[in-house]
């Protein structure tokens, strides 16, 4: 089995057992609904909300090391949790609060990556979003590979990424995100 499936099932279920929200994003959830590619970690979106994420980033490292010195203060910091499962692969926890966190988690389905590994992704929608919203090359080609691939509802999408741009004041990325929509129009 892929060794990198395996660390996200380990995770996922340690999860899963404590009834948290969550979902795959990222290099896996690519693979799903862009195209295969190879990617070193695994990234998970998982709800904590605002002032509660302590008991969450504990939980984690009772369990799984940090990658970095201070994992804790880090994560609280930069809402982000580095840990490696126990196969020494690396997972990347962001900790969702926003209210299109909550949704992208609530839209999630399960995938079956490998036989057995069944595991919660975000939908196609929500990751060309986050992928548009990251607007680095590798991202903007991720987010292409999604489009070319899917028919996606474009209203959710332009909506959601329009919330999230005034937030970053980044409206130029609503104007990139119908560039690609435009550029892989799916037949009416």
């Amino acid at each position: 089995m892929n060794a990198l499936f395996e660390a996200a099932r380990e995770v996922c279920e340690f999860m899963q057992a404590r009834r948290w929200q969550f979902c795959l994003i990222g290099g896996l959830a690519v693979q799903r609904w862009g195209e295969m590619r190879t990617t070193l970690d695994a990234d998970i979106t998982l709800f904590t909300g605002f002032g509660d994420e302590e008991r969450f980033i504990d939980a984690l490292l009772s369990r799984f090391p940090g990658r970095v010195p201070d994992a804790r203060e880090f994560a609280l910091r930069v809402r982000v949790l580095l840990v490696r499962a126990s196969n020494g692969k690396d997972i990347d926890i962001g900790l969702g609060g926003f209210p299109f966190e909550a949704e992208m988690i609530r839209r999630a389905s399960d995938f079956e990556f490998a036989s057995g590994v069944v595991l919660p992704t975000c939908s196609a929608e929500d990751l060309f979003v986050l992928k548009v919203f990251a607007a680095r090359g590798k991202d903007l080609h991720d987010a292409e590979t999604v489009a070319i691939r899917q028919k996606l509802d474009r209203r959710y999408v332009l909506r959601q990424l329009r919330l999230l741009c005034e937030l970053r004041e980044t409206p130029e990325l609503v104007d990139e995100a119908r560039r690609i929509l435009e550029k892989h129009p799916w037949p009416a």
